[in-house]
């Protein structure tokens, strides 16, 4: 009757860590869907936490029923599997980073953050340039020394300005709303007034003209939803790379690119690409967030070179992409997710 009994308790203590696990997992799931609506650092923490508790009741629970050696050789297969499945997936889509999670939310609407997105790599970009018909421009040796010289140059973007006072800008209008001019100002210059506290010497930072620029910039308004309201935001319709006018085109490829020390932004960047330009046998290419004002270039990320470039997308999948972000402690609240370029039908 005594081992009966204390067979009865190990199976009811069983069963409730069996139900504490299926809360977790449940919870965490709660979280990740709270985390994808709401961007929360706190609700993050919390799927961060509940994976964490999840590891150490599944790894407790594999221990007493296999014992340590059945529980060690378990997560062995575990990882050899995941290992495999990983390899396979290189060699057949190409690249050494077949699979990403979009991070920000500068391709909205057309990637959600917290997507999962699978890449597929490239072997011969004059034929990925081809195939999807990507405006390509042909710089020589001195003009792309040109470029490369003048790059400082390049970092501006557009702003609506105060026609009393030029250090008071802003990317975002009203509709008819009217007191404004429109100019170019250098990203870097007001990066650098912005953290000194100087915003009343942002004027200061208002590039007159392009002349000396191998690319130049035409600026339009867009459609914007921002918190709810109907704005437009001043933004870039257009640029020139010597002769040739390009303008955005939504169906182009999306590709992710590894960034380098000097860019602004860092990290992998999973943007569009705008157009590429050639030189001295390499490709470089100029790409920009559907939701943001401006090329990467703009920004100070300079033209990512083709041995950047880990790929293009081939196919994303929604919210799963969060399990990544989590497990790397990307929990911070991040900007932007409130405003949403109308992209044309």
């Amino acid at each position: 009757m005594a081992l009966k009994a204390r067979h009865a308790k190990e199976k009811s203590s069983l069963q409730k860590r069996s139900d504490f696990i299926v809360a977790l997992y449940i919870l965490f799931f709660l979280c990740v869907v709270a985390y994808a609506f709401y961007n929360n650092s706190f609700i993050g923490l919390a799927a961060l936490l509940s994976i964490i508790a999840i590891i150490i009741m599944e790894t407790k629970a594999s221990v007493e029923s296999e014992g340590v050696f059945g529980s060690v050789k378990e997560i062995l297969v575990a990882l050899i599997g995941a290992l495999a499945i990983w390899v396979a997936l290189i060699l057949f889509l190409g690249t050494q980073s077949p699979i990403n999670a979009v991070a920000s939310c500068s391709m909205l609407p057309t990637l959600q953050r917290g997507d999962l997105v699978v890449l597929h790599g490239i072997s011969n970009f004059s034929l990925f340039a081809s195939e999807n018909r990507i405006p390509t421009v042909n710089l020589t040796p001195s003009q792309f020394a040109q470029l490369e010289g003048n790059i400082n140059g390049e970092f501006v973007s557009f702003y609506a300005y105060s026609r009393s006072n030029k250090s008071d800008i802003t990317d975002l209008l009203s509709n008819g709303e009217t007191g404004y001019g429109i100019g170019l100002y250098n990203n870097n210059c007001i990066s650098s007034f912005t953290y000194l506290g100087e915003m009343n010497k942002v004027y200061e930072c208002y590039v007159s003209n392009q002349n000396s620029s191998i690319i130049k910039y035409h600026f339009g308004l867009e459609n914007v939803t921002y918190a709810g309201a109907n704005l437009l935001e001043v933004s870039t319709s257009s640029i020139s790379i010597l002769n040739t006018t390009i303008t955005p085109n939504y169906t182009r490829p999306i590709v992710v690119y590894k960034t380098s020390s000097q860019d602004t932004f860092s990290g992998y960047i999973i943007h569009r690409v705008y157009a590429i330009i050639s030189s001295r046998g390499n490709y470089y290419f100029l790409t920009k967030g559907d939701n943001n004002q401006a090329l990467d270039i703009q920004f100070g990320n300079y033209p990512s070179q083709n041995s950047s470039i880990l790929g293009y997308v081939v196919m994303d999948v929604p919210v799963v992409g969060y399990v990544k972000l989590l497990l790397s402690g990307q929990l911070a609240p991040v900007a932007g997710c409130n405003m949403s370029t109308k992209l044309p039908a």
